[in-house]
């Protein structure tokens, strides 16, 4: 099947072909026809397999012109750096086409962008923060939206945007058609999509857990971060055709620790990100490592998800991630679009449970290569990985309220206080020896 197979129309076609794209990928194909014929859709397909274009095509396809400003198309995505990307993906669709889109997140002044929202658009490309915050303001009207695409919706909430997006569903018309595109499907995920969905067709273009055919799997057992750090180096010293690599790590700060590791080994050739960092740092790490500034950057999950950087040569896991879907989002930022790609995970000891969940779910065991014979193994530890001592807790048992005696001691005899009362005349008589009168009354 080729593009022209399906029903678009000039513009979209002549634009696809400006992209050297003659096929669709099978999410991309089994979609069309379905979204086409209007109804909602849960679209799951492994990353990397064009699950951007399988929206695109058919909403911009059904895109009808408006003299209205406000949208018709709204798009939700997770993360700031996939709306620059399916901004730039609508843009490239669109050559032919009169289509406004316009992109908004958080992380910059919101009063620029309602500037920019005010101006008009077709499309509108929204983190779900910043979209609850404009949609609250009434920066836009929500009325002539027609098509709401919700892509990596688990990704968002695992990132805690359950609230944003329950309300923004609850903002939008009832009448209008929703599409959901991820590459994992949860029961947050079913749960959200049998609320607000009607009757949604699940498409799958392969089983969630499948590893990708074109990336060669491969592990080492390492015993800790120092050691990791020397395999890193070696590799990347004595193979120059890692010229592209993505290295993951599990926290920002362990991020930032392998980057200043790293930094004096390859001077100006790696970049690190996360979400600590600044948007502009962001953008322009990413940028420099598209362009092959930097050879490899460290990241953290954040990037794992909707990322298309082109010819990433080798994904490297520094730690395995706690979640298992993730293991196949991180790998999937290589082998794309029919190229052959490299992962390699270093597994710890205290790491092996995650490898055990992660197999287990891809249904396939990673090859565990042996260490290079002249690895320098250190026997340095993080204080992460150094040995916890537990200490014993005596607890002191208390005696029972029954047993205890009383507050104060006894008061000796001598300070005891009695209150007697003395008469008048007897004070006379203890002090003159007499009876005193007070005198004769008047």
């Amino acid at each position: 099947m080729t593009f022209s197979d399906l029903n678009l129309n000039a513009p979209l076609l002549n634009a696809l072909d400006d992209l050297g794209y003659t096929k669709p990928t099978t999410i991309q194909a089994r979609a069309f026809s379905v979204i086409m014929s209007g109804r909602d859709v849960c679209g799951i397909a492994q990353t990397g397999t064009g699950k951007t274009f399988a929206y695109l095509l058919p909403c911009l396809r059904l895109w009808k012109f408006s003299k209205d400003t406000a949208p018709q198309i709204l798009i939700i995505v997770p993360t700031r750096e996939l709306v620059v990307q399916v901004v730039e993906a609508v843009k490239k669709l669109t050559t032919y086409m009169n289509v406004a889109v316009v992109g908004v997140y958080g992380g910059v002044n919101i009063n620029t962008q309602k500037l920019e929202v005010a101006e008009g658009m077709d499309v509108l490309v929204a983190t779900p923060g910043r979209l609850i915050d404009l949609m609250y303001d009434g920066a836009f009207k929500t009325k002539a939206i027609k098509r709401l695409v919700i892509d990596e919706v688990d990704e968002m909430l695992n990132l805690g945007f359950r609230a944003q997006l329950k309300a923004i569903l609850d903002l939008l018309p009832p009448k209008r058609q929703n599409l959901m595109f991820s590459a994992t499907i949860t029961g947050d995920v079913e749960l959200l999509m049998n609320t607000y969905f009607d009757t949604p067709e699940l498409i799958e273009a392969a089983s969630t857990g499948t590893p990708l055919e074109n990336i060669i799997q491969t592990a080492y057992h390492v015993p800790n971060f120092y050691t990791k750090v020397n395999l890193l180096i070696q590799l990347l010293t004595q193979h120059e055709e890692m010229s592209k690599v993505l290295v993951f790590v599990a926290t920002k700060s362990l991020a930032d620790d392998l980057y200043d590791e790293l930094k004096a080994e390859f001077p100006e050739k790696v970049g690190v990100i996360h979400s600590n960092k600044e948007q502009n740092h962001r953008f322009n790490t990413v940028n420099q490592f598209t362009n092959g500034t930097y050879r490899f950057i460290i990241a953290t999950d954040i990037i794992a998800r909707g990322l298309d950087i082109s010819e990433v040569t080798h994904v490297i896991n520094f730690d395995m991630p706690e979640v298992p879907e993730n293991y196949i989002h991180r790998i999937g930022r290589t082998g794309r679009a029919d190229k052959k790609g490299i992962s390699i995970s270093f597994i710890t000891e205290r790491e092996q449970a995650q490898q055990a969940r992660i197999e287990a779910l891809m249904n396939y065991t990673v090859p565990v290569l042996p260490l290079p014979t002249d690895l320098v193994i250190s026997d340095v530890l993080t204080e992460d990985e150094k040995p916890k001592v537990k200490m014993k807790t005596h607890l002191v048992k208390l005696p029972k309220k029954e047993e205890k005696g009383p507050a104060f001691h006894e008061k000796k005899a001598k300070n005891k206080k009695v209150n007697i009362k003395v008469s008048h005349k007897d004070k006379m008589m203890k002090k003159y020896g007499k009876p005193k009168s007070r005198g004769a009354k008047k």
